[in-house]
């Protein structure tokens, strides 16, 4: 990274306490940057990750809160910005999936879906942003959506929807914020060696990429990691895919 790097700029990371999430965390902490790593729940695998952050001579520090529970974030975040002022930037990485067929999709699997991965976007932003302008610092905001968001697929139409969702949120709140010069951009991960793909038949699954094989999770954080460079100031408002050539 040039310039001057992750010196001085603190980055809140949702859901990064495990995979695509913990990646992402990694690698912008060996860049420099100190990290807040969100979590909801396993508090072991959050400490895991900090502990190798700092492992390698970077700064973190986890903080738990649910990005779906709108007044927990209002308190939590504002707190933290009380306590250590405004971050630099934020990588919406936390997400949920609950598939099944339309037809008997249960109301509650495409509310919590939704409630998760597109509302988080609002309950964690919402709190972060203006700080973020007022400080007349610049800033990186990244979204993690999905090739489902782009693609469609089928038993998904809950998740599809959201991830989609956030791609159109990030290219409006880049038009919104471009003067302040804050870039907001989507990474859209493809098929991805992670939790939410165990179980299923990998090595099959790897055969549809053009690239023969799934993605690693290092892979996607490479992406976001350029994002948060100075070579990206001028990157806003694009989905950028990282799919092995699905798209």
């Amino acid at each position: 990274m040039s310039g001057d790097g992750g010196e001085g700029r603190r980055v809140l990371v949702t859901g990064g306490s495990r995979g695509i999430g913990r990646a992402i965390a990694l690698e912008l902490g060996r860049a420099g940057f100190e990290l807040c790593v969100n979590y909801r729940g396993n508090e072991e695998a959050a400490a895991a990750t900090v502990s190798e952050i700092e492992a390698a001579g970077g700064r973190a520090a986890a903080l738990r809160f649910d990005v779906a529970d709108r007044d927990a974030c209002e308190h939590r975040l504002a707190e933290e910005v009380s306590r250590a002022g405004p971050f630099w930037g934020v990588v919406l990485n936390a997400g949920i999936h609950d598939d099944a067929a339309f037809p008997v999709m249960k109301p509650e699997s495409w509310d919590r879906v939704l409630r998760t991965n597109l509302d988080g976007f609002y309950n964690v932003l919402r709190p972060l942003v203006m700080p973020m302008v007022r400080a007349h610092r610049g800033g990186r905001v990244v979204v993690l959506s999905s090739i489902a968001g782009l693609a469609g697929n089928r038993g998904q139409t809950n998740y599809a929807a959201s991830k989609a969702g956030l791609v159109a949120a990030a290219r409006s709140l880049a038009l919104e914020l471009a003067k302040r010069e804050i870039t907001v951009n989507a990474v859209v991960p493809g098929l991805i060696e992670t939790e939410m793909i165990e179980g299923t038949r990998a090595a099959e699954m790897g055969k549809l990429v053009p690239m023969q094989r799934l993605g690693r999770p290092e892979e996607v954080a490479a992406a976001v990691g350029f994002l948060f460079s100075d070579g990206a100031s001028y990157i806003t408002g694009q989905a950028i895919s990282v799919n092995g050539g699905m798209l």
